[in-house]
C-alpha cells in the first residue's frame, strides 16, 4: 500500500500537543509512582517488569528527571542476578514470576546508552558497563541454531525454544547499543557484532504471522511483529517504510491508532506510540504526527494515558493507566520535538518536523 504522506495538521494544535505545559503532567504521572528504592511499577503498588521499567526511565529522562532515571537504573543494576539476568517481574523488591525474558534482559543496554546520550555522564556509563556486559552475554547464550534468540527461560533454566520477531528485534537494538558502549570502553566485542548480524539475518527469515489471507493461523498476530523490525532498524530505508505501509490496513483503525493484535479490535496507546516512533525513525514524520495526534483520545485528565480503546464499543478498556503506556507516548513526542536524545538513539534521518 502506498500511503499519502501529505497529511498535515494545524501546527499550533500539534505544537500544543508537544509542549512542555501539555506533557509535564504525563512525566509527573510516571515519576509520581516511582518507589523509594527507584523501581517504577506498572501501576501503583503493582509489578515491576525490567523492560517496561527501562522504558519509563527513558521517558522521564526526556523530561529532565535525570536523577530519578539514574535511580531507576541503579535499582535494576542492584537486582541483577550473578549470571547477568533478571527475573520476569518483581513485587515489593522481590521476584514474583521467576522465568527470564531475553529482550527484557538485554534492554538495559538501550536504557543505559540513552541515559548517557542525555546526560553525558561517563561515570554512570562506567558503572553500568559490567551490568550491560553481563546482560548481553546472558542473552546471547539463549540463541537458537540459526542465530535467533529464544524468548525466555523457565525457572528451572530450560529455554523455551520459540523465537519472536518483536523480541529478537528488541534484542538486536540492545546489542547495537551495547556495542557502542563497548567502543567507548575500549573493548572489542567482535563476538557480539557477529552474533548481531546473524540475528538480523534470522529475523529477516522469520515468517510473517500476519500474512494474507487472514485466517485462524494469523488472526492472533501482534502488531509488534509488524513494526518492530522498522522500529529497531533491523531494516532501514524503503524496505522499512514498505513493511509498515504494506500491512497498514490490517492493523490501523483510522482516526484511532494501531490495534494490539488482529484477533481483537482493540487500539492501544503503547502500540500506536511505538508505531509513531517507527515512522519517525525512517523519515515518515507526517504519518508519525498523525498517529501521535490520534493517541490523545486515550489521555486522561491527569495527563496519564489509558491502556486502550475497545471496538466496536469505542470504550476505554481496560480501566488502567500503566506507566509504560504513558512512557511510550512521551518517547513518541520526543521523536517529533526532541527533548532528549531519543532521536539519536532511534533516528537515522535527522529531525524534520512536519
Amino acid at each position: 500500500m502506498v500511503m499519502d504522506n501529505s497529511t498535515t495538521f494545524e501546527m499550533p494544535e500539534l505544537e500544543a500537543l508537544l509542549s512542555e505545559q501539555f506533557l509535564r503532567p504525563t512525566f509527573e504521572s510516571i515519576v509520581g509512582l516511582q518507589e523509594n528504592r527507584g523501581s517504577v511499577p506498572e501501576v501503583e503498588g503493582g509489578l515491576v517488569e525490567p523492560w517496561t521499567h527501562v522504558e519509563c526511565a527513558m521517558a522521564i529522562d526526556a523530561g529532565s528527571y535525570h536523577d530519578e532515571a539514574e535511580k531507576a537504573y541503579e535499582w535494576l543494576a542492584g537486582m541483577q542476578l550473578p549470571d547477568g539476568s533478571w527475573y520476569a517481574n518483581y513485587k515489593d523488591g522481590k521476584p514474583k514470576d521467576m522465568y527470564k525474558v531475553s529482550h527484557a534482559i538485554s534492554y538495559m543496554a538501550v536504557g543505559a546508552w540513552h541515559h548517557y546520550l542525555v546526560t553525558d555522564n561517563r561515570a554512570f556509563l562506567d558503572n553500568m558497563w559490567p551490568v550491560v556486559r553481563g546482560a548481553i552475554d546472558y542473552v546471547l547464550d539463549m540463541r537458537g541454531p540459526n542465530g535467533e534468540i529464544y524468548w525466555a527461560r523457565d525457572a528451572a533454566g530450560s529455554v523455551y525454544p520459540t523465537a519472536q520477531i518483536a523480541s529478537c528485534s528488541s534484542s538486536y537494538l540492545s546489542i547495537k547499543c551495547a556495542l557502542k558502549m563497548a567502543e567507548l570502553m575500549g573493548e572489542e566485542r567482535r563476538d557480539w557484532s557477529e552474533a548481531n548480524e546473524v540475528l538480523r539475518t534470522a529475523i529477516l527469515g522469520m515468517p510473517l504471522p500476519y500474512g494474507d489471507p487472514i485466517d485462524e493461523k494469523t488472526i492472533n498476530a501482534f502488531a509488534m511483529d509488524w513494526y518492530y523490525p522498522a522500529l529497531c532498524s533491523v531494516i532501514n530505508g524503503r524496505e522499512a517504510v514498505n513493511r509498515i505501509y504494506d500491512s497498514w490496513d490490517k492493523f490501523i483503525v483510522h482516526g484511532k491508532g494501531s490495534v494490539c493484535n488482529l484477533e481483537k479490535q482493540w487500539v492501544t496507546a503503547a502500540e500506536s506510540s511505538e508505531l509513531a516512533i517507527s515512522l519517525a525513525v525512517h523519515g515518515e514524520y507526517k504519518q508519525s504526527a498523525m498517529i501521535y495526534y490520534w493517541i490523545h483520545q486515550m489521555r486522561d485528565e491527569d495527563g496519564a494515558y489509558w491502556y486502550g480503546v475497545a471496538f466496536p464499543e469505542h470504550e476505554i478498556w481496560p480501566l488502567t493507566k500503566p506507566t509504560w503506556t504513558s512512557a511510550a507516548v512521551l518517547l513518541a513526542a520526543d521523536m517529533l520535538k526532541p527533548m532528549s536524545a531519543t532521536n539519536l538513539l532511534f533516528d537515522h534521518h535527522g529531525i524534520d518536523l512536519p
